[in-house]
């Protein structure tokens, strides 16, 4: 507030002026605001609170600038000047509102919310903001089902007060919009264009709606409406980016023109801002949502030279990452973390962490952070899979299956191959000199799913069914043969294939020589049995159960 002091002897020169300079700037600052010129807005709103100190708008606007830049600290400040000046200002309790539900203060939130509409009488502003509110503070990008229908419940009351007030349709067409309810929420953008047709935001969110329905050229057509009505709204510059990206994604012919239209509509948009350290953050945001690593790090890196905002680190941690640049991305993970409010940390900073960490080696403060992430946020159970390879790599083999249990139990991503590794993962924690046959079982479980689901024989999968089973059947002196259906099965699949590699060749003269074994010892059939210990060593000759048993038979033939 350093500059409240400069602002009002610059105003008081210019007050001989004539006040008349000022009338129309709480209007000029709501439509920087819409442009998402922030910087200029706040010098407009700054200047409003010293020149028109009497009014909470001016205070609440201001706080709302705060709000939309992320420093909610500033704007439960300004809100509660609002409050002094008006103690009834039911907008600026709204605004507290908001910063508490950012915080994920829900109950101050509530409290807050509640005072807004008890004052608000016949007012649908106020509303409007609740409503807002309940929008603001999305868990990875989603706002929660929970929180938009209290924002349409809300904002339907406003709407009901104020069929004309186009800030509550606009933003009751939001809500609609976070939920896919796309009639609904086209149907508020046209009632508020049917109003003000020169509603440049309107059409953007119109756009945007196509963009998510992947329909990309009705989205442009969007765009360029809202830029009919007036070519600086930044806004549509930066949702067109934002659509050339998805556009990229969607379509690999056209990525690499799509990747550059959409750097050169960013970069209209900053144009059209302010080119402030927040405009700055906003393309770094930007950088992010598209993937372009590589200029993410190398702007946060020079935002780091001179910017005290610790955001800066999040997003060297997250580029350096995806870079590879792994020091770099601990270095500015431990940054972020350690220094930051705990309520501004979210799952995806431990993940990007817990990734770098793991590539370094730090497998177990890796681990940490996956699990930190999921604590979160428990949509986030592919992190249990990263836990998991990261546990077998080690040969903490039980650990490793439980991650993946805990994995497929809870991920909907889950696959054939998740399922081999969880099955993996307890046979080799399996050790036959403490046997615990449970691991077997956990094995064996996943082994049979993938062979339940599998469309054919997957060999692999019949080879370890074998193993398993093998494992439990240990004692050559009794043996049962549990093994046997699986080896034949595993002869069948493999043996039919026209060539095979040296490791095929290995896994299958073992094969036969299971059989060999069983059927000496079980069956006490010596023809069978020499026959498929000769099928072992015509396939490999370096078997060593082949060789053994020729060698006790005394250089037998071939099993002619």
């Amino acid at each position: 507030m350093k500059m409240i002091s400069k602002i009002s002897k610059l105003v008081l020169a210019l007050v001989c002026v004539g006040s008349s300079v000022f009338a129309q700037s709480l209007e000029d600052a709501r439509k920087a605001i819409d442009a998402e010129q922030y910087q200029k807005a706040k010098s407009m709103l700054k200047n409003l609170t010293v020149t028109q100190g009497t009014k909470d708008e001016n205070f609440f606007y201001l706080g709302w600038v705060y709000i939309l830049q992320d420093y909610t600290d500033s704007a439960k400040t300004v809100f509660n000047k609002g409050i002094a000046v008006n103690p009834k200002s039911a907008l600026n309790y709204a605004g507290l509102g908001v910063a508490a539900f950012a915080d994920k203060d829900r109950a101050t939130a509530t409290t807050n919310f509640n005072q807004a509409t008890s004052l608000a009488g016949k007012n649908s502003k106020p509303y409007a903001y609740v409503g807002r509110g309940y929008l603001a503070a999305p868990v990875n990008d989603r706002v929660a089902p929970a929180d938009a229908e209290a924002a349409i419940a809300i904002l339907s009351k406003a709407k009901a007060l104020n069929p004309k007030d186009v800030d509550v349709l606009l933003a009751l067409g939001d809500a609609y919009r976070t939920q896919s309810k796309n009639t609904e929420a086209l149907s508020n953008y046209q009632a508020a264009l049917s109003i003000d047709p020169k509603l440049a935001g309107a059409k953007v969110a119109t756009g945007v709606i196509w963009k998510f329905a992947n329909n990309f050229e009705m989205s442009e057509t969007e765009f360029k409406a809202a830029l009919a009505i007036d070519p600086n709204y930044g806004p549509a510059y930066r949702e067109w980016a934002e659509t050339d990206v998805r556009w990229a994604l969607s379509d690999p012919k056209v990525a690499s023109v799509k990747v550059k239209e959409a750097t050169d509509q960013y970069r209209k948009y900053l144009a059209l801002t302010d080119m402030s350290e927040e405009s700055q953050l906003r393309y770094a945001d930007f950088l992010v949502y598209s993937g372009d690593w590589k200029t993410l790090q190398t702007v946060a890196t020079e935002l780091a030279k001179t910017s005290k905002n610790l955001k800066v680190q999040r997003y060297l941690m997250y580029s350096s990452t995806e870079n590879k640049d792994y020091p770099a991305a601990i270095a500015a993970g431990n940054t972020w973390i350690t220094k930051a409010e705990p309520k501004r940390i979210i799952a995806r900073d431990y993940l990007y962490l817990g990734r770098a960490q793991i590539a370094s080696a730090q497998d177990s403060l890796g681990i940490g952070s996956l699990q930190k992430a999921y604590a979160l946020d428990t949509t986030q159970a592919d992190v249990y899979s990263e836990i998991g390879k990261s546990l077998f790599a080690q040969k903490k083999y039980e650990k490793a299956g439980d991650a993946y249990r805990t994995y497929l139990s809870k991920s909907r991503k889950g696959t054939l191959n998740d399922y081999l590794r969880e099955g993996m993962s307890y046979y080799f924690a399996f050790d036959a000199n403490k046997p615990d046959t449970t691991l077997l079982t956990k094995a064996d479980s996943a082994f049979s799913y993938i062979s339940q689901k599998a469309t054919t024989p997957v060999a692999p999968v019949i080879l370890y069914r074998a193993y398993v089973a093998d494992s439990k059947d240990a004692d050559r002196n009794n043996i049962k043969g549990l093994a046997k259906p699986y080896y034949e099965q595993y002869i069948q699949v493999v043996g039919a294939k026209p060539s095979l590699t040296d490791s095929e060749k290995k896994t299958l003269a073992a094969a036969y020589a299971y059989l060999g074994t069983y059927y000496e010892y079980k069956e006490k059939d010596d023809a069978k049995a020499a026959q498929n210990f000769t099928k072992a060593r015509e396939t490999d000759p370096t078997n060593k159960q082949a060789v053994s048993y020729f060698s006790r038979k005394g250089g037998a033939s071939k099993g002619k």
